[in-house]
């Protein structure tokens, strides 16, 4: 597991999470910490290291 900052397209408050980086490629939906939106985490792994990571807001 990784630890991973971003900025939460809703709130622009900076977040964390961990990733799990023993899987290659990863799509998801996970509420933000500070404000409760819902983001999609699109993530790709490559020999266990974090390669792409992407964070955006679910339009509603």
């Amino acid at each position: 597991m990784e630890e991973v900052f971003y900025t939460c397209p809703y709130c622009f408050t900076e977040v964390s999470i961990l990733v799990d980086l023993s899987v290659a490629e990863q799509s998801y939906i996970e509420d933000c910490e500070r404000c409760c939106n819902p983001i999609e985490f699109s993530l790709q792994i490559e020999n266990s290291k974090l390669i792409s990571f992407n964070a955006e807001a679910i339009g509603q």
